[in-house]
């Protein structure tokens, strides 16, 4: 029998931690974004009578001595990454050896491509001579400072060279909670970066949830007062100094099973669901998120994956930037994530004040998807809700029609609405209609649409958000949706031709059967005497 996900998710789960997990910022100073601002800078600020590009070698030249004459007051390697290797695995060698709760384990240096400033000289009529600045893309060395940080673990920050100076963050929010664990000394099994069990699972989650702006900003004015920094003290108070922004976001779900297997069967089985149900559109209403002209879809569309990589398969979902992923982690848990690549792809700011709405957007995208997963896995309807549904419906002196099973019509616009999560934000008819159309294969009017959103409301199929053109697509619409669709292109479509044909076409198990039903019921005729 093929394990249900309702149940699995019930019964076999031990530990479920919502946490943010890696977090990438980036920092910018909002004085130097613009040519104005670099030649205010380097005129009024430093003093300079004529902002030239000659200014900018002394002071990169000055940022990296103080970088070498930091790596050997304090004893740490300083190595260079070549094109292609993996940093993390020549980091990792470091930090096995590093036994510090606190300090820069190593730091590297690559070239890598930054928006820089380049001159443009220019002669004025009079022979003098000015420069225009504009910002361009171009090859400028890095240096990633990799640290041991007492509050979040692991990290590192990297600074570029050159004006105006962008820098990058990476911490992990598992890493940050496992610090606190460790100071309130609870006990706690990881699972790489994440969680197996942990003696106070509700301590757990608590301090998965206090995560906030703050704690990231205290990351950067620690590092960045102790680290080698590219601009002066003296800079920084004027205003010269970094804000520090969202980059890269992934809010995740890990749920530990209490044995792999099932934690196996439920992967198992949300594959076999998104195989045939799940199709590419399905993904863009499972994100909170209104599409307009401004917002246009990918050149592919969106897309949804089933990786297999080795024996482990993957779910991948991709939404503009951003991208959801399941898969089953290290054979113990099912981890859910999504990953905020750009937070404008949801129409929020990059501040770091809006870490906690991405925060929540991210959780409810993870339940979502769970939650699809689950009511498409257990969708049956019982016989009085599936009778009701093939007769029409009286409504006062009017009647809403039946949406009979089977009828292509019918089976074209439910199996459009179980192909994607309209969770968050519903559907609207420009929206649905293509998509009917499309599995249709034939003319689809906006007056049909109209129709069926009408009778589809009725039933309780759906309801309209108020003050909105936007649906929403109930539970028990979808039950019915994914009923219809998965009894339709499980059962009628593939056995229609055996079943239509003669019984010597039929499949040999169900030959059998209906042979011994024949037998048994003539069997019962003749004791009754009676012609059968």
């Amino acid at each position: 029998m093929t394990p249900n996900i309702e149940t699995i998710i019930k019964d076999h789960v031990t530990l479920s931690v919502r946490c943010l997990d890696r977090i990438y910022l980036q920092g910018y100073m909002p004085k130097l974004q613009t040519s104005g601002g670099l030649c205010y800078f380097l005129r009024d600020h430093l003093g300079y009578p004529i902002p030239s590009p000659a200014l900018f070698r002394p002071m990169h030249d000055r940022f990296v001595n103080a970088i070498k004459a930091f790596a050997a007051d304090h004893a740490v390697p300083l190595i260079e990454f070549e094109s292609g290797q993996d940093k993390d695995a020549i980091v990792a060698t470091h930090r096995a050896r590093f036994h510090g709760e606190d300090g820069v384990v190593v730091i590297g240096v690559a070239q890598e491509k930054a928006r820089a400033f380049k001159a443009h000289k220019r002669t004025g009529p009079q022979g003098g001579v000015t420069f225009d600045f504009t910002r361009q893309s171009v090859g400028v060395n890095h240096y990633y400072f990799y640290v041991q940080d007492p509050e979040w673990g692991p990290g590192f920050v990297k600074i570029g060279t050159y004006l105006p100076y962008p820098i990058k963050l990476y911490v992990n929010g598992h890493e940050w909670v496992k610090q606190q664990l460790r100071r309130a000394g609870i006990p706690f099994a990881r699972l790489d970066n994440g969680f197996l069990a942990c003696a106070d699972p509700t301590r757990l989650q608590t301090l998965c949830d206090q995560l906030g702006p703050r704690d990231l900003q205290q990351f950067f004015d620690r590092w960045s007062h102790r680290l080698p920094w590219p601009v002066r003290d003296a800079d920084r108070a004027a205003g010269f100094d970094h804000r520090v922004t969202l980059c890269q976001l992934e809010i995740s779900l890990t749920q530990i099973f209490d044995r792999p297997v099932q934690g196996r069967h439920f992967f198992e089985a949300v594959i076999r669901e998104n195989l045939d149900l799940g199709r590419p559109d399905r993904v863009r209403l499972l994100f909170p998120r209104r599409l307009t002209r401004r917002t246009p879809a990918p050149a592919f569309g969106y897309r949804t994956r089933v990786i297999t990589d080795g024996v482990e398969p993957s779910l991948h979902i991709e939404y503009k930037h951003s991208h959801l992923k399941q898969y089953f982690k290290e054979g113990h848990g099912l981890r859910t994530e999504l990953t905020i690549n750009n937070p404008n792809d949801f129409g929020v700011t990059k501040g770091l004040q809006q870490l906690p709405a991405l925060r929540a957007l991210g959780d409810d995208v993870n339940r979502a998807l769970l939650a699809v997963e689950r009511v498409s896995h257990h969708c049956t309807l019982t016989t009085d809700a599936l009778d009701q549904l093939q007769r029409p419906l009286p409504l006062g002196r009017h009647r809403v029609s039946a949406l009979r099973f089977g009828d292509p019509r019918v089976q074209a616009l439910l199996q459009a609405l179980a192909g994607f999560a309209h969770l968050p934000a519903g559907f609207r008819h420009r929206d649905l209609r293509p998509r009917v159309a499309a599995l249709l294969g034939r003319l689809y009017t906006a007056a049909q649409m109209t129709y069926d959103l009408r009778r589809l409301r009725l039933r309780a199929l759906i309801d309209r958000q108020p003050h909105t053109h936007r649906y929403r697509l109930t539970t028990y619409g979808q039950r019915v949706a994914f009923f219809y669709s998965k009894l339709y292109l499980r059962i009628f479509r593939p056995h229609a031709p055996a079943l239509e044909a003669t019984p010597d076409a039929l499949p040999r198990p169900l030959c059998t059967a209906l042979a011994q039903l024949d037998a048994a019921i003539a069997s019962i005729y003749q004791e009754a005497a009676l012609a059968a």
